[in-house]
């Protein structure tokens, strides 16, 4: 029995240092706290017993957003994503870390087709320094390196 207790206690101090470092780095809800601990302990407790974790990991479901969270998500200089709700200047990467392509992150958290994957600002920086190198012009000529009209000459 001793040994149970003391394998117990050590089981919730090793959940609270894995929950703790995870809440350090992850924006996590005060609600879901108490899921997160039990959680962690169950598989915590598996492993211990030699247990599989897949077979005792519930099946993950996924909040979708209401209108006003995916109008608060996008703002003019990052938008927070709905995966672990850290603000990004683009989501492309973020999701591809995911395993997530643009199509399956809308479609996931039902989000509009026009929902953006760049930041407002940060594709404005973008578009004027490409136009300030010359980009999107015909034969790549910036107005100062094009030829002057020359013209008639009179008779």
């Amino acid at each position: 029995m001793n040994f149970n207790h003391s394998r117990g206690s050590a089981l919730l101090k090793l959940a609270g240092r894995v929950v703790s470092a995870y809440v350090s780095n992850n924006s996590v809800p005060a609600a879901e706290m108490p899921s997160l601990i039990a959680n962690i302990h169950t598989a915590l407790r598996g492993l211990g017993d030699g247990a599989s974790t897949k077979e005792a990991a519930p099946i993950e479901t996924i909040e979708k957003p209401t209108p006003a969270q995916i109008k608060k998500s996008i703002t003019p200089d990052a938008l927070i994503s709905f995966i672990d709700g850290k603000p990004y200047k683009t989501l492309k990467r973020h999701l591809t870390a995911h395993g997530l392509d643009p199509y399956g992150y809308r479609t996931r958290y039902e989000l509009p087709k026009d929902y953006p994957m760049v930041a407002a600002n940060y594709a404005a920086q973008r578009s004027a320094l490409a136009k300030d190198i010359g980009l999107g012009r015909p034969g790549a000529m910036t107005e100062e390196s094009r030829p002057k009209e020359r013209g008639r000459k009179s008779i």
